[in-house]
C-alpha cells in the first residue's frame, strides 16, 4: 500500500500543525474539516480561525514554529527515506479507517514496517508489564492462534504481557503490530531492541509521536487510545486493579470495540483488574476460539499433522527407569499437583494441604519442576506449568 507524496511545503505544513504546542488532535481535525489541508489552515487569519473554533486554538496553530523546526524537518524527510518507513496523514488513502471513527485521530503516523497491515481485522492483546509465567504463556498463546486465524495482533511493545503478544503473533502465520508511546526512531524497554527489529521486518510499528520523543509516562495513556482505536476488540491477560491495560479497555469500550479478559485465581493480584472489567461488561474468555467467535472471525486452519515432543531412547529409558524403581514418586507428585491447583502457591500452604515433611516436599517440588510440570516463582510460590495444546 503506497502513501501520497508530499511536496516539501506539504510536508511542512502538515508538520508544524502536528506539533504545535497547545494544538490537540481533536482542535486539529476541526480546523481540518473547515479549512481543507494544513497550507489552508496556516494562511488563514487569526480572526478567520477565532471564530471558526476558538481563540486558544487559532493562537495554538498560528504561533510562529521553533527554532529547531527546520532541523525536525529535515530528521523526518531524512526517516521517511529510509526502506520499510511512511509518514501516513490524515487525508492519506492510507490512512487506518479505524482510527477515524476516533474523535482526536492523529494527524501524523510514523510507520516502520508493512502499512497494510493496519487496514486488517486486528485485536489488542495487553496486560501487566510485571506479568507472571502464565499470563505470558497466555498471551503467548492466545496471540498466535489470533495470528493463525489471520488476525492481526495489537499490542504496545512493553515488557510482560506485550512482549509475549508479539513474539506469539510473530510465531503465527500472520503478523502483528506495535504500537508505541515514544518516536518511531526510540525503543522502549531497550531490551525489546531485537523485537522491534523483528516487528518491523515482518510486521510493523506505528507511533505519532514526533522523531526523537523519549519514554514519558505521560504518553502511555495516549499510546493506549491509539491501541483501542485501531483494533475490533481487546484482550485483558493479567491487570492490576490499577493498571494502564485497564485505561486502554476503557477507552476500547467507549469507542465500541469488544472488550475480553481471561480469568484468574481470586487470590491473585494480576487477576482483580480482569475481574473487575467482567464485572463491569467484558466477555469472559478462556480459549482463543471464545474470542473469535465473539467477533465473527474464523478459527485458524487445523495443522496439516499434530505436533510429536519427541523423546531420545536413553531419556526414555532413564524415565522408565525411575518410574520402575521409585513408585512411590507417582503418588506424591499427583497429591502437590492437586493441592497445587491452579493459582500461586506458597511452600508453607503447599505443606499444609500435602502433610508431607519438609525434605519429601522439598524433592518432589524439584523433580516437577525439571519434568516441566510446575514453575518457581518469586517469593517462594509455586504455580502449575501450563503446556499448549
Amino acid at each position: 500500500m503506497q502513501t501520497l507524496p508530499l511536496t516539501d511545503p506539504e510536508l511542512a505544513a502538515w508538520l508544524r500543525l502536528a506539533i504545535a504546542p497547545g494544538l490537540n488532535p481533536a482542535a486539529l481535525r476541526r480546523l481540518l474539516v473547515i479549512f481543507g489541508l494544513p497550507e489552508a489552515v496556516l494562511s488563514q487569519t487569526f480572526a478567520a480561525l477565532s471564530e471558526a473554533t476558538d481563540e486558544a486554538t487559532a493562537r495554538a496553530a498560528l504561533a510562529p514554529p521553533s527554532t529547531d523546526f527546520p532541523a525536525q524537518l529535515d530528521a523526518v524527510r531524512a526517516w521517511r527515506a529510509l526502506p520499510g518507513n511512511a509518514l501516513v496523514t490524515l487525508d492519506d488513502p492510507a490512512y487506518p479507517p479505524s482510527l477515524l471513527t476516533m474523535p482526536d485521530p492523529p494527524p501524523l503516523l510514523y510507520v516502520k514496517g508493512r502499512i497494510e497491515l493496519l487496514h486488517t481485522r486486528s485485536v489488542a492483546v495487553v496486560g501487566s508489564r510485571s506479568a507472571t509465567p502464565q499470563g505470558i504463556e497466555d498471551a503467548s498463546r492466545f496471540a498466535r492462534a489470533l495470528s493463525d486465524a489471520g488476525v492481526t495482533v495489537v499490542s504496545g511493545l512493553a515488557a510482560g504481557v506485550d512482549g509475549a503478544a508479539h513474539r506469539g503473533a510473530l510465531q503465527g502465520r500472520g503478523s502483528t503490530v506495535a504500537v508505541i508511546g515514544t518516536g518511531a526512531d526510540v525503543v522502549y524497554p531497550a531490551s525489546h531492541h531485537a523485537l522491534a527489529h523483528q516487528i518491523a521486518d515482518d510486521g510493523a510499528i506505528l507511533s505519532e509521536w514526533p522523531l526523537g520523543t523519549p519514554a514519558r509516562s505521560a504518553n502511555f495513556p495516549q499510546r493506549n487510545r491509539l491501541i483501542a482505536g485501531i483494533v475490533h476488540g481487546v484482550l485483558i491477560v493479567e491487570a492490576a486493579m490499577r493498571s494502564g491495560s485497564l485505561i486502554t479497555a476503557r477507552l476500547a469500550n467507549e469507542m465500541g470495540r469488544d472488550v475480553f479478559a481471561i480469568p484468574g485465581s481470586i487470590h491473585a493480584p494480576l487477576a482483580r483488574g480482569c475481574h473487575r472489567m467482567i464485572k463491569q461488561g467484558a466477555k469472559l474468555v478462556e480459549t482463543p476460539e471464545d474470542v473469535l467467535e465473539e467477533l465473527g472471525f474464523p478459527a485458524p486452519p487445523a495443522d496439516p499433522a499434530p505436533r510429536l515432543h519427541i523423546v531420545p531412547q536413553s531419556q526414555t529409558a532413564d524415565l522408565d527407569s525411575q518410574r520402575n524403581t521409585e513408585p512411590g514418586f507417582q503418588a506424591d507428585a499427583r497429591r502437590l499437583l492437586s493441592a497445587l491447583g491452579h493459582s500461586p502457591t506458597t511452600l508453607e500452604i503447599l505443606a499444609e494441604r500435602t502433610d508431607m515433611d519438609d525434605t519429601l516436599l522439598q524433592s518432589t517440588l524439584l523433580r516437577l519442576e525439571l519434568a516441566g510440570e510446575l514453575c518457581a516463582l518469586p517469593g517462594g510460590r509455586y504455580v502449575r506449568a501450563v503446556h499448549s495444546a
